[in-house]
């Protein structure tokens, strides 16, 4: 791997490939992304050693009005043409710096990925924390919705549904998924394949190791595509750059994609496993042949973090009300607060076929791809060092289907929230590990909380069901 982009490096790009437009990205406290475009005319070295200003008023979770200049300062290492644009441009990731002290904003979250590694460093566990997430989505050919004070609906369809067999396509060639069987379907009835290629390319092209595609298991239009690991910064660029492209090779198919943990009913839910190890002066701290799957000690009590932590870890890596759809029983769902070598009803599983030195991980199940993946790798890096620092033994690993056993024995095996209030809730409890190091901050967690309450659980709370109708309407 070659040396880091520097700031000179950028103007040497701009002048070979003829750059005329400079794109800078950031993403609000949420996840969302955030741009501004400058005319190469516009744009020089100052924006790398100042910082460019911008209202942080009208940017969801940052400041108020009476507080809202704020600074964007991009990241050389980042930067990619980006292929989207009809002119020639350069787009870069940027911190989000306060300008009365020109240190990272405490709701930057990127910031807050940066602080994670620097306190990865000190802790003497570990240099470097890999971090390998794995985004699912889904592709719809059309998609509606609307809610009003007198109407509430949604409307979703994909070509290849089952529930599409006795459709007028004109003409309906007959080769559609069964429902909750298309796992790995081959085209015809994969009428994604070439989607899915062209999303890899374009992943390529921006600087995304993207190494893998293939269809998932629900019916209508679920996909996932793979990028090989990376370290905590660099994997949450990653995975912000692979949802814009997901989106915009979609959308330039004529096609919609979402990161929306369920948009369906009885099909499988769309998850982000993320996949991580700490790694010690070029050694995997993980890897220790001759114990349960040759997890080191480390490994055991990362484990032991996460699953003391996950019902707080869940307000900030399952962070929507839609996430508490997708964890329910019966989809596969990791709801069940246990771990495995190989067992998927577990939300941390150890990966079988990872059995090298190099290649022992663990994966956490739960989270979903709405999550901010600068927020939630951190906090799941903050939970397995508190394992680590603590000691905090794992309940014995669960090597059977747990959602066939009997409630008697099951019943010592904790849950997810079942809810993204209960997760929250959780999160007001438990976040003092959070704050170890000052990589997260009060100020960030009472926002997010205060935030989530208001304008999502209570936006979901006070309006009527659709299905409510059906319960109650003749009631």
């Amino acid at each position: 791997m070659g040396r880091p982009l520097a700031a000179q490096d950028v103007f040497g790009i701009i002048r070979d490939q003829e750059i005329r437009f400079v794109d800078l990205k950031f993403v609000d406290l949420f996840g969302r992304l955030q741009h501004i475009t400058f005319a190469v005319e516009a744009f020089d070295l100052k924006a790398f050693r100042d910082g460019l200003g911008f209202d942080g008023s009208s940017v969801r979770g940052f400041q108020a009005i009476h507080e809202s200049d704020m600074l964007m300062v991009p990241d050389p290492s980042s930067a990619f043409v980006d292929p989207f644009f009809d002119d020639p441009t350069l787009s870069l990731f940027c911190d989000i710096l306060d300008p009365r002290t020109h240190t990272f904003y405490s709701r930057g979250t990127r910031g807050v990925a940066r602080r994670a590694e620097q306190y990865l460093l000190t802790t003497g566990i570990a240099d470097t924390a890999f971090f390998g997430p794995e985004l699912e989505f889904f592709v719809f050919e059309d998609v509606r919705f609307d809610q009003h004070t007198k109407h509430s609906f949604y409307f979703v369809d994909s070509d290849m549904a089952f529930w599409n067999r006795g459709g007028e396509q004109g003409p309906n060639l007959g080769h559609k998924m069964p429902q909750k069987q298309a796992y790995f379907v081959c085209p015809p009835s994969d009428g994604y394949h070439n989607l899915r290629s062209k999303m890899i390319s374009v992943l390529r092209a921006v600087g995304i190791d993207a190494e893998l595609h293939h269809h998932e298991v629900a019916s209508a239009g679920q996909q996932e595509l793979g990028f090989k690991f990376g370290t905590l910064v660099q994997q949450a660029d990653s995975s912000l750059k692979y949802k814009y492209v997901i989106k915009n090779v979609a959308h330039r198919y004529g096609k919609t994609a979402t990161f929306m943990p369920k948009p369906l009913f009885e099909e499988n839910g769309s998850g982000m496993h993320v996949h991580c190890s700490l790694w010690k002066e070029g050694q995997n701290t993980f890897y220790e042949p001759g114990g349960y799957a040759d997890l080191s000690d480390n490994a055991r009590y990362f484990i032991g973090g996460l699953l003391a932590h996950a019902p707080a870890l869940c307000g900030l890596t399952n962070p929507t009300t839609n996430s508490y759809r997708r964890l329910v029983p019966g989809y596969e769902a990791p709801i069940n607060l246990a771990f495995s070598a190989s067992n998927r009803s577990a939300c941390v599983r150890i990966p079988a076929f990872a059995n090298t030195p190099n290649s022992k991980r663990i994966e956490f199940r739960t989270p979903d791809p709405t999550a901010n993946p600068y927020l939630a790798f951190a906090a799941i890096l903050m939970a397995g060092l508190d394992g680590i620092q603590r000691k905090i033994d794992p309940p014995s690993p669960i090597d059977v289907d747990i959602y066939e056993l009997s409630e008697d024995e099951k019943k010592d095996i904790g849950s997810a929230p079942g809810s993204l209030e209960e997760a929250l809730d959780a999160l007001e409890r438990d976040h003092d590990f959070l704050l170890e190091g000052g990589v997260f901050t009060e100020d960030l967690i009472s926002t997010w909380v205060a935030h989530k309450r208001k304008h999502e659980i209570d936006y979901i709370r006070l309006r009527p069901h659709p299905g409510e109708f059906s319960l109650y309407y003749d009631a």
